[in-house]
Formats: structure tokens, sequence, C-alpha cells
């Protein structure tokens, strides 16, 4: 069971591998939101996730006999490493099942800390049916990524470090995927101080816990759909559900769109790099009706490849119409193209991508039409490009940028 003695046990155990992940006060988020709101960086742990926590709590609970029979897991990411990382801290074989499609630095990392590492299957759930038929075939003791009471207590310690340091928090965040951070963070919570209010967050793709709360039951969904990968899980553990009903006070979905604008906000506020599922609470902020309450948001991980990440930018800035592209026609002939360039300048729009197509109509006299992309400052500056370049003739209308 997930008592407070286990969760007092665990907060020292973990302490041997953890790094230290004070609470931060983000100016930025409190005036947006009129309250204090203090983030809880679990995206600079070890591993650069929570999750360690939770794997080395598990392994230290077992025999020395389980240990050296070898640990195996299923995992894309987080879990993997910390399984691995874990692993080699109590000397342990450990072997992670990943999918084929796993990127490859996450690959490497996963192999830096010892682990054997095997490539099954296109999907999370392929990789772990042929984990599982590995620890049978050959006696490996299975690590569960979220569905294990002894895990959900190692992601307890979370609760415990953030009630140590703010001791009147009012409201926790934490990310929801298969539960196992929630039931722990909002078990101990609960167990401290039942007033604190724990508000699970999970994306609106993949919200298997808010389902299955509303119904009562586990329940899983035909198919998930997100960018937050680390949570798009289809069923919540049925070992942590009773917990999630009875500690989480509420949930929270949001959407993909809103995991960007996110993004944005860590990186230009508070210099940080976030995993998309470590976003969620932080995204969960704009959604709470609340005044002057201490508000703690949990950064559950930080483990994003580039090529993510520099989708994520580009989205985030014609989200926030930073970056924005428009169609305007324009007669075929010597200096229009100055002219429109020109306007754009005289505005402070700075073009990025210009494309000329003079086939736009059979009568080239009567106009050729340029697709230009620009970088803007934000809304209102755009419309006042937009509206310069009515201003002038040049018929603008804005269209679907493409980067």
């Amino acid at each position: 069971m997930l008592t407070l003695q286990k969760f007092e046990e665990a907060t020292e155990i973990v302490k041997k591998i953890t790094q230290e992940t004070k609470l931060i006060k983000s100016s930025y988020f409190s005036d947006l939101t009129g309250n204090k709101v203090y983030l809880k960086p679990e995206n600079m742990q070890r591993t650069g996730a929570y999750k360690v926590r939770g794997a080395y709590y598990k392994i230290s609970t077992l025999s020395d006999e389980e240990r050296e029979r070898g640990l195996i897991a299923a995992s894309a990411g987080n879990h993997a490493q910390g399984v691995a990382y874990a692993a080699h801290k109590f000397g342990a074989k450990a072997v992670i099942v990943m999918p084929t499609t796993t990127p490859l630095i996450k690959v490497e990392r996963t192999k830096s800390y010892g682990a054997e590492v095997i490539l099954h299957g296109d999907t999370y759930d392929q990789s772990c049916e042929y984990a599982l038929k590995l620890a049978e075939e050959h006696g490996y003791t299975f690590i569960h990524p979220f569905n294990d009471l002894a895990v959900a207590t190692g992601q307890g310690t979370i609760a415990m470090e953030i009630v140590q340091e703010l001791p009147l928090v009012d409201y926790i965040l934490v990310p929801v995927g298969g539960g196992g951070l929630a039931a722990g963070v909002a078990t101990m919570a609960k167990l401290l101080n039942p007033h604190i209010h724990v508000i699970g967050v999970e994306p609106g793709g993949a919200a298997c816990l808010k389902e299955s709360l509303a119904r009562g039951e586990v329940v899983t969904l035909p198919d998930v759909n997100t960018i937050a990968d680390g949570t798009a899980v289809m069923t919540p553990g049925d070992k942590l559900f009773p917990y999630l009903q009875q500690n989480l006070d509420e949930i929270i979905t949001v959407e993909d769109d809103e995991l960007i604008v996110a993004f944005l906000d860590m990186v230009e506020n508070h210099k940080m790099i976030v995993e998309n599922s470590g976003l969620l609470t932080v995204a969960a902020l704009r959604h709470l009706d609340l005044k002057d309450k201490k508000i703690v948001s949990v950064l559950s991980g930080g483990n994003m490849d580039v090529i993510t990440m520099s989708s994520v930018v580009q989205h985030g800035l014609i989200q926030r119409n930073r970056i924005f592209s428009v169609s305007v026609l324009i007669p075929d002939r010597p200096g229009e193209l100055v002219r429109v360039a020109s306007i754009i300048a005289e505005n402070q729009g700075n073009v990025i991508k210009l494309d000329h197509n003079q086939f736009v109509s059979t009568n080239r006299n009567a106009a050729v039409e340029l697709k230009i992309t620009l970088e803007a400052f934000g809304t209102e500056h755009k419309r006042a490009i937009v509206q310069a370049l009515e201003d002038e003739g040049c018929r603008p209308r804005v269209i679907r940028t493409s980067l």
C-alpha cells in the first residue's frame, strides 16, 4: 500500500541518487495568473526526468536474488533511462526493450548507463509484450513504468520535497499518463496535508484517466493522439486507480496547441527545455480560475530531441503571429517588388521567404502573386503590416504558413 511510512522510507532512499530540484518561483506565471506559481523542475533531474525516483526505489525493494536475475523494462524514453541508471547504481544487469522507432539519441543514452538495449516492435505495447516474454524466458524481474505501487511510492517523493520546501502550498499540478506520478504525488500530499488540492493534467488526445474517473472504472481508450508522447497512454494503471479516485481533486485536459505555447513560455521566460508531457502543468495554469494561491507545477521531464524542439518552436512562433505568411497581388512591372519590400520594411517587418508567381493569372500585366513569409513582434504588429499593404493597394491575404 501507499503509506506514509513507505513514502518516508523512499524519500531517504532516493536521496542517494537524485539531484536536488529546488522550487523555482515564476514571476511570469505568477503575474499571468494572479497567483504565486512555483515550478518543480524535474526536467533537471538525473536522466532528465522524475522516472529515476520510482525505478531506484522499486529496485531497492527487490531481494538480492531478484536483482541478480537481471532487470527488464519496456520504454521509449524516460523510464528506460531511469531503470538503466538505477540498475547501474545497484550493479544489476538491465535489459531495455525499446520500439524500433525510438530516436537514436534516446537509445544511446540508455546504453550509456550500461543497459542492454533491444529494439523490437513499432509501439510501446509491442515492446512491452516482448519484454514480458523475455522476462518469462530468462527469469528477469520486470519493472513496470507506472502500474506498480513501489514505483508510485518513489515518484511520490516529489510531494514530500514540495511540502518540505513550501509547507503552505495550496495546489499541486501533476502530469498524468498511466498514473504512477499522479498517484504517488496525490497520495503523499494528502497524507501530509489533506487540504492540499492535487490536480492531474492530461493531454486531450490521451485522457484515459479522465474517462476512467467519469465511469468509475478503468477504461481503455480506442486510440491516443498527442505530441505529449510520454503521457500517450491508453489505459491507466489498475493498481493505482483507487488511489487516484481517492486523492486527485480534479482532472484538467489540455490540447497540443497549448503545449506549443507553453514550450515558448518556458524557453523565453525561464530558459529551460521541458518536454511536451512535462509542459502539461504549465499549460494548465491558464485553465485555473484561482487568485492568490500558492501553486506548484511539476515539470516531469526535459528529454526532447532537437528535431522535435525545432518543430515546436516554429509552430509556436506561427501560433503567436511572430511568423506569418501573406499573399499579395501586384502588377508585373519593374519596381513593384521593391515597393512591397519597402512597405514591409517601413513597418519593421522582416522577410524570411519570398515566392514570386508570375502565372497566377493569364494576364500578367493585371497581377502576379507574391507569397511572403515574415517575422513580426506579435498579433498587433502583424495586423499593422497587413493593413499597410492594404492601404497601398497590394490586396493582402493571410495564408497558411509553411516553413
